[in-house]
C-alpha cells in the first residue's frame, strides 16, 4: 500500500522520538498520536529510565494525548509508532478508541498487531482499528539492530 506525504511525516515525528530512546540507551521506540493534521502526543521508551514496565512508547504517547484533549477516548486519533504495538499498548490503543495504527517493523518476539496476535482484527471488541505496517521499515529495524548491536558489545 502507497503511503502518503502526511504519513511519512508522522512516522518520522515517531522516528525522531525513538532515535531519542537510543540516545537514552533505551530500546529506541517512538510514537506519536495525530488528530486532524496535528500532533497531539509524543512519547519514546522511558522503561530503564522510570524503572516503570509499562513506559513503552505508546502508552506515553496515549497518555500525553489524551492530557491535550482532556480527554479518555481518541475517537478519530492515529497512532504512529516504529515498532508492532504489543499486547498492552494495542489493548490501550482499544481502550482509547483509537481509530488507525500505523507502524513501521514488525515484532516477531511481542506484536499484537499481526505478528503473534492481531487485536484490533479480532472482532471481539466494540472497537476496531484499521492497522497500516511496512512505512519507514528499514530505517526502524536499522536503530533496533544498532541498538542491540551495541547492548551486545557492552556485554563482551
Amino acid at each position: 500500500m502507497p503511503f502518503s506525504e502526511e504519513n511519512y511525516r508522522f512516522m518520522y515525528a515517531a522516528f525522531q522520538e525513538a532515535e531519542i530512546a537510543f540516545d537514552e540507551k533505551e530500546i529506541p521506540v517512538g510514537a506519536v498520536i495525530v488528530k486532524d493534521g496535528r500532533i497531539l502526543g509524543k512519547g519514546h521508551n522511558q522503561t530503564e529510565r522510570l524503572k516503570d514496565p509499562t513506559a513503552h512508547a505508546e502508552m506515553i504517547a496515549v497518555t500525553a494525548a489524551a492530557n491535550t484533549l482532556h480527554e479518555e477516548r481518541l475517537t478519530g486519533c492515529d497512532l504512529y509508532v516504529t515498532l508492532e504495538p504489543c499486547l498492552m499498548c494495542a489493548g490501550a490503543a482499544l481502550l482509547a478508541r483509537i481509530s488507525n495504527i500505523y507502524f513501521a517493523a514488525f515484532d516477531i518476539k511481542f506484536g499484537a498487531c499481526g505478528s503473534l496476535y492481531n487485536l484490533p482484527a479480532e472482532g471481539k471488541y466494540n472497537h476496531s482499528i484499521k492497522v497500516y505496517s511496512g512505512i519507514m521499515e528499514k530505517e526502524s529495524q536499522k536503530l533496533l539492530q544498532n541498538f542491540f548491536k551495541e547492548v551486545r558489545e557492552l556485554k563482551k
